[in-house]
Parts: C-alpha cells; structure tokens; sequence
C-alpha cells in the first residue's frame, strides 16, 4: 500500500515536474515568493494559489499553465486533509501519534495561557528546520497561529 495520497492530477503534474527538475520546496518558495511548507500544501492540493503564484510556480517548474488551470477549474477550492486516518505514512503517523499524546495537555497548556479558544490554522505559518543535536539532528516543528477565543452571547 502506497503512502502518497491519491491527488488530483494537477497537483500529481506539480509534484511530478519538481521531481523531474530535482528542486527542492525551498527553492520553489523562494521563486514563487511564499514559504517552502505553504508551498508544498499547495503543491498536494490543500491550499489556493493566486493566478500570479500560480504563473511563477509552472514558470518555474517548465509546466504549461494552462493545462493545470483547465484541469482546476475556474472554481477549485481545495478539499483539505488527505490520506487515511490513522495515517500509514511513519512520518505523518508520528505527527499524528504526537497530537494523541500531547493533544490534551498543549490545549490545558494553551487555555492556562491565553484563556478559552483555539488556535487558528487559517492564520498560522509552519517551519520545519533542522537542529543539530549530539545524539543527532532533531526536527524542530513550529506552528504560529493566531489565538481565537470563543465567542460568548
């Protein structure tokens, strides 16, 4: 059983042309002028570029534009979450492992903080870095979202 999610075949062009051009996400961030994860969710079909971003990825990657403008449609929106759940990938399974565990505490963490509310991942931003470490390299994850209390009437 294969990983990858099944995706559309416009984001499967994407994902096939940056294979073919041996690019990194980074790289395409800086090209499209948005950040490397932002990217990469576009890239697997759960965020929305503007035409422009759009024109400056497939320019980038050596893509017709139009062939993967027609195959969106004029009024794509994506349908976010992909793959199973529980994930089957290791990686996505330990993110998701990560918030089973942890999921509780960081919300009683987040509330002694910031009171009743969650945390937006409309407005939020995501770094993935690399952190040397001597027993070695750590992911270091950051996820930078916008606080927003519940409403009460």
């Amino acid at each position: 059983m294969s990983a990858q999610p099944q995706l559309a075949a416009p984001f499967q062009t994407l994902l096939d042309a940056k294979a073919k051009k041996g690019v990194t996400f980074e790289q395409i961030a800086k090209a499209v002028g948005k950040d490397e994860v932002w990217v990469a969710a576009l890239m697997y079909g759960q965020a929305k570029a503007t035409p422009e971003q759009l024109t400056a990825l497939t320019s980038f990657l050596g893509i017709q534009q139009a062939s993967v403008t027609a195959d969106l449609g004029a009024n794509w929106f994506p349908d976010r979450g992909v793959g199973p759940i529980p994930p089957t990938d290791p990686v996505i399974y330990r993110l998701y492992e990560a918030v089973l565990v942890y999921g509780h505490p960081l919300k009683a963490v987040i509330h002694e903080k910031f009171g009743d509310g969650i945390m937006s991942m409309i407005d939020c931003t995501v770094r993935v870095e690399r952190k040397p470490h001597p027993k070695g390299d750590r992911v270091l994850l950051t996820f930078d979202g916008k606080f927003l209390p519940y409403a009460t009437w």
